[in-house]
């Protein structure tokens, strides 16, 4: 008899979620409040409550190739860096290819999962929905796979601030924000220095009057382009590079870094400048942060101190008047509300989690909670690595730890102070459980082609394909010809080769005019220095 799975959301997670199960012969049932897929990346006008939000503008800071699904390549016209409509349809595509559409519930929000009364027996949870009539429904399951995300309750820090209760301004949180138009000619103050707040100033900086970015720490600034306009993940995540950070000093790599970041931007001129290094924390990834600065449009701030009525007093006693709006760009609860509390055990109720994926304390593992972390790299081959990973455990064909196992790591990892995971190593450890790491020996042996790109080559989801369980027929030809799949959406205006000459050294001209050269010196020497060649030869022994 197939297991059931539940599957909350349909999102990036949700999707994967669902066809993995497919692979594995469970059962899906996946519940999706909204009335599409795509969750994050699915561009609503207006905010809806409860649910993520993003703007216009919005365009992935991970490469194409990078962040797809392992079995299944962007089409090869689309950007390297593609904006939210384009994930959409690639998404759209992903779900009709594999027929995911079948196994979801829309119009049905989740309200409650808990374990069923007979759970140490049998493991399952009841699943509590509400649908689009207001009709609840209760529902068993073998497992369930969470994939409702963490960036639906916004955190809006207005009490740590002084005088916020009579600015004049208005407060919103990026969450909220869509467009610049509302800040035209305005005077704008931008709380945070993430992803989101780095995209909000730079936009906004280019309607407003004025653009603060106010920021605590700074933070370490880097464009999506690498060496030659190259994708920059393309260039930089690696088995060899991955391999070189893990064995030399870290205070050498980050000294290596941070030159390169400085010689493009100097980050303490430009006041971006943070306490902590390079690799420490993720890198702030935008093209136009530091442009922004050098012509005036955004000025660096500290962070704020309180308000005052019409203005901001920062924490170096600078003041700015007549601030009309204040857009906090801090963060997300990570917290999920229809789960038992007792998996939020966490200092600040946040969700404590083996490997960020399985709560440690579950008398069986029938529920994995995925997505909830940051990454040196891309997400969304995590998350589908993940699912594989989870689906392992609930078929009964991967073990976890004891809890006690379980829980050291998981204070081993606190005590490192580790915000985000390293994507090579994370993704191998996972491979390695569901058996699908690539077995880089066997490869050399028998494909020295195919193990030179994926040592040396980008470090893309393909690679994860190639073999054990889960393997894809078309994960060698995909890995093979992922640069022919970078390099054609630049390829609209064909330019000239210049004719192919031979180098200078190899030219008929040349070699006619040195052998010339050659034998008139010997014969020049012959003449004149007759006895060279013995001067030189007792030379040598003096």
């Amino acid at each position: 008899m197939e297991k059931r799975v539940a599957v909350v959301g349909a999102g990036v997670s949700g999707l994967a979620c669902i066809k993995i199960c497919v692979d594995e012969g469970l059962e899906p049932v996946c519940f999706e409040s909204s009335d599409d897929i795509g969750g994050l990346w699915n561009f609503k006008d207006s905010p809806e409550p409860q649910r993520s939000s993003i703007y216009r503008s919005l365009v992935a800071n991970t490469s194409k190739e990078m962040m797809c699904f392992s079995d299944f390549p962007m089409p090869d016209d689309y950007p390297n860096y593609t904006h939210n409509s384009l994930l959409m349809k690639y998404y759209r595509l992903y779900a009709e290819h594999f027929h995911l559409l079948r196994f979801i519930n829309f119009l049905m929000k989740v309200t409650s999962v808990t374990q069923s009364p007979d759970f140490s027996q049998s493991g399952q949870w009841e699943v509590v929905t509400i649908n689009k009539n207001g009709d609840e429904e209760r529902h068993i399951f073998d497992a369930v796979l969470v994939c409702s995300g963490h960036f639906t309750q916004p955190v809006l820090p207005l009490s740590d601030f002084k005088g916020h209760e009579t600015f004049c301004g208005t407060f919103l949180h990026s969450w909220d924000y869509k467009n610049p138009d509302a800040y035209r000619g305005k005077k704008v103050v931008i709380v945070g220095i993430g992803n989101s707040g780095g995209d909000l100033a730079v936009e906004i900086s280019r309607s407003a009057e004025k653009t603060f970015l106010s920021t605590r720490e700074g933070a370490w600034v880097i464009g999506r382009k690498s060496r030659n306009g190259l994708p920059l993940d393309m260039v930089g995540i690696t088995r060899f590079n991955n391999l070189l950070i893990k064995h030399f000093p870290g205070t050498l790599v980050n000294w290596v870094v941070e030159g390169a970041l400085n010689n493009k931007c100097d980050h303490k001129l430009y006041g971006l400048k943070p306490k902590h290094r390079a690799l420490d924390k993720r890198l702030l990834i935008n093209d136009d942060l530091p442009d922004r600065i050098l012509q005036g449009g955004l000025v660096m701030k500290p962070n704020i101190r309180e308000f005052k009525t019409s203005g901001v007093v920062f924490e170096d006693g600078t003041t700015e008047e007549d601030i009309d709006a204040i857009v906090f760009c801090t963060g997300y609860s990570a917290t999920i509300p229809f789960l038992p509390s007792a998996l939020s055990e966490g200092a600040y109720g946040e969700l404590i989690l083996y490997k960020k994926l399985f709560p440690p304390t579950l008398q069986h593992p029938t529920l994995a909670i995925v997505g909830i972390l940051q990454a040196k790299g891309p997400i969304m081959p995590i998350v589908e690595m993940q699912a594989r990973w989870a689906v392992k455990v609930f078929s009964g064909l991967s073990r976890l730890p004891s809890k006690e196992k379980m829980l050291g790591v998981i204070e081993a990892e606190r005590k490192q102070a580790a915000v985000q995971v390293d994507y090579v190593s994370y993704m191998d450890f996972m491979a390695k459980e569901v058996g699908a790491k690539p077995r880089l020996l066997r490869l050399l042996l028998t494909d020295p082609v195919l193990w030179t790109k994926v040592v040396f080559g980008p470090c893309t989801p393909y690679q994860y394909r190639l073999t054990g369980s889960g393997q894809w027929a078309g994960a060698r030809r995909a890995i093979l010809t992922q640069w022919g799949r970078v390099y054609k959406p630049f390829r609209t205006r064909m330019v000239a080769e210049p004719a192919a000459t031979k180098p200078i050294l190899f030219s008929p001209w040349f070699i006619t005019f040195g052998a010339t050269m050659v034998f008139y010196f010997a014969f020049v020497t012959k003449q004149h220095c007759p006895n060279m060649s013995t001067f030189l030869s007792d030379s040598g022994h003096q």
